[in-house]
């Protein structure tokens, strides 16, 4: 007596017979096996470790306020004075993108990677006693809340095991010492 069932030779068979009229001869099962293959070696060779901080800090001034405290070199130079690093020397800052930028007495360095008045600062951003070479890159975006302004500050690309120093050192050396700054100022 004849079973209807066949084995798993023959099932086998059949389906190696009907692939190649799908078009998914074994040469597609072979790509897709080497995409798979490309794809985690590339996985490897991404991190999914790097650290970033995200800060948002509203001020009591126009864009146009915050945006010159940052960038002008005489008003930052002011703002340093608010902050814990007394007496560093004078911060240069170029007006222009692709201009390079030295504050808190040469500790920070950097360029200008993009400047777009009152709106956006992205910078190439550097403490000096990291490795040759190495930038992060630090973004500031303000937008206007009335007559405030609200700053979006991510900070990317910095050493692993530095967010918590950098964070807290935006907060000390940065934020309270910009509203400090813009508060004498009258906003």
């Amino acid at each position: 007596m004849m079973s209807d069932l066949f084995t798993r030779r023959d099932f086998a068979a059949r389906l190696a017979a009907l692939l190649p009229g799908l078009g998914l001869g074994g040469a597609a099962f072979g790509a897709a096996r080497g995409s798979q293959a490309a794809a985690s070696a590339a996985n490897d060779e991404i991190s999914r470790t790097a650290e970033s901080i995200h800060q948002e800090v509203v001020f009591k001034a126009s864009r146009k306020r915050v945006y010159g405290a940052l960038t002008d070199a005489k008003q930052f130079t002011k703002v340093v004075a608010f902050s814990p690093m007394k007496g560093a020397a004078p911060a240069t800052i170029s007006p222009e993108a692709g201009g390079s930028f030295s504050c808190f007495g040469g500790h920070i360095v950097g360029r200008n990677v993009e400047l777009v008045p009152n709106e956006r600062v992205v910078q190439a951003w550097r403490v000096v006693d990291w490795e040759p070479g190495v930038y992060s890159i630090a973004r500031f975006e303000l937008e206007g809340e009335g007559s405030q302004t609200k700053l979006l500050f991510d900070h990317t690309g910095f050493p692993n095991g530095k967010a918590e120093h950098l964070a807290a050192g935006w907060k000390e050396h940065y934020w309270e010492p910009l509203e400090k700054y813009l508060a004498s100022q009258g906003g």
